[in-house]
């Protein structure tokens, strides 16, 4: 009886093909090319000096023929480099670590929660039941009036925490970079709840003793996604002001935004959002590129905005115990899935390989021409990037987009404990999550970082990086005292 073929998987390895293919196509133009310039090189050996000498000489080109060519490259070189955009250096960053005294264990939430709500117990069980699946872990931090019974949040307290929270990581960071504070151009400061008058950048600006003539700038409204927004804005302002720094400062002030009514859906941010800031430096001077850990490649903003019937079902309260926070969970990843797809389409032209969006193409035109009913192709986001920040602002998030963009465990580690040891920081979880990956020493000379934040309205925005120089894990910052237990372990749902 003959013996059957060995099936195609196992006498080829797939795996060696499709690294076959990427090689192939990423380097097409030096596969192209190199034979073309060896046939020149070989040609110009094979001709000797005088052969080479009689044709310059038959092109008869006389001084001004010189003198025009000469000037027409220096002006095309002049024009080419003054085209380009300033390089954005990211000199360095500080997160904010509250106290100790500001922890807030499951126990002690739960407490508080059944004196503050007492005899409603459906919202106690309600909130019980939020923390036991969010991903949140034992040591995260509420500000000081919310550890009160009952929480006694006001716009002093609130300005308090802005002060502590903001003051502490700049200090922190003009620490770092001994960087003067009069030394800075540019300032934007985000929070998206607390928006007062004077601003928190005119605290800023006061405090620190900035210049009078700085430019100041203060978001409000945008959600969780504004910390990258704030970065663009910076990046905008550097690319017209030379040889300047720009400050800034990603933070949300959650104690006058707490929440003590009975509408569960209005209850989660009480369950999720924790206290934390960040500031980061950024700079167009040549001489930081030496010292600055990252270089900004791309920014993306996107803005995926949801029907009506979705931000109803976001804010109904439902009758049976859970369904509100089902509805809720189904309708924000929709959008923000919409929301997504439109910066993948974006994103992908400028980072992608060659190989990847030569398959996307393909299916794309097959999907037109041939069958509709073909399933879109996933590039392999992989390929492009080291590292990945997926903004920590629930389990949700992150496992939506570890499914979708087909990401292994390790890659949304940093995004898992970030919002495990320190929630959801709003704006500033992307810093310490980049923080974790530096402490854990995995940050290497050439590596690119895929920053995703997502945010009210709904929004998608992205920022690539790409480190400058190895990152050696650091002693001091959020992580300081904890990074050697990480990572652990966090179940799907916690008892409590």
């Amino acid at each position: 009886m003959p013996t059957p073929p060995p099936e195609f998987s196992s006498s080829v390895k797939l795996k060696y093909v499709k690294l076959g293919y990427q090689y192939l196509i990423n380097h097409f133009l030096t596969f192209l090319l190199v034979p073309i310039i060896a046939a020149i090189v070989l040609q110009v050996a094979r001709t000797g000096p005088d052969e080479i000498l009689k044709l310059g000489l038959s092109l008869e080109l006389n001084l001004l023929h010189m003198l025009c060519l000469s000037f027409l490259m220096v002006f095309i070189t002049t024009v080419y480099f003054m085209s380009r955009p300033r390089p954005i250096y990211l000199v360095d960053y500080a997160c904010y670590k509250p106290p100790f005294t500001c922890r807030v264990p499951f126990s002690t939430f739960m407490e508080h929660g059944k004196q503050i709500f007492k005899s409603d117990y459906k919202s106690i069980e309600f909130q019980m039941r939020i923390l036991e699946r969010s991903g949140l872990g034992e040591e995260t931090y509420l500000p000081p009036p919310l550890h009160y019974i009952p929480p006694c949040p006001s716009i002093q307290e609130a300005r308090e925490e802005a002060q502590t929270v903001i003051f502490s990581a700049i200090d922190s960071l003009f620490e770092k970079t001994g960087i003067n504070p009069k030394d800075i151009d540019v300032l934007v400061v985000n929070c998206s709840l607390f928006s007062p008058t004077p601003s928190l950048s005119a605290m800023v600006v006061n405090h620190h003793k900035m210049r009078s003539n700085i430019r100041s700038f203060n978001l409000s409204g945008m959600g969780c996604s504004a910390g990258l927004l704030s970065v663009d804005l910076a990046r905008d302002l550097l690319q017209v002001h030379p040889n300047s720094y720009a400050l800034v400062v990603s933070t949300e002030i959650i104690s006058p935004n707490w929440y003590a009514g009975n509408n569960r859906s209005m209850l989660l941010p009480n369950c999720l959002f924790r206290m934390g800031g960040a500031a980061v430096l950024l700079s167009n001077r040549h001489r930081e590129g030496w010292r600055s850990k990252y270089r900004l490649l791309h920014v993306v903003r996107t803005h995926k905005g949801a029907d009506d019937k979705a931000y109803r079902c976001v804010f109904e309260e439902e009758d049976a115990l859970g369904n509100v926070g089902i509805a809720l969970q189904k309708d924000l990843m929709a959008v923000a899935g919409e929301a997504l797809k439109s910066n993948i389409t974006t994103m992908g032209p400028l980072v992608l390989p060659a190989s990847e969006q030569l398959l996307f193409l393909i299916k794309l035109i097959g999907r037109k021409i041939i069958n509709p009913k073909w399933k879109p192709y996933i590039p392999d986001f992989k390929l492009a990037f080291e590292h990945f920040c997926i903004h920590a602002g629930g389990r949700a998030v992150i496992d939506e987009l570890e499914k979708n963009l087909q990401l292994y465990p390790e890659q949304v580690e940093a995004s898992r404990m970030t919002l495990h040891r320190f929630g959801n920081t709003s704006s500033s979880s992307l810093w310490y999550e980049l923080s974790y990956i530096e402490a854990k020493g995995r940050m290497k000379r050439g590596d690119r970082i895929w920053q995703i934040a997502f945010g009210s309205g709904f929004k998608c925005n992205s920022a690539v990086w790409k480190c400058n120089w190895t990152i050696p894990s650091s002693k001091d910052g959020p992580w300081s005292d904890c990074i050697d237990k990480y990572p652990v372990y966090i179940p799907e749902v916690v008892k409590l």
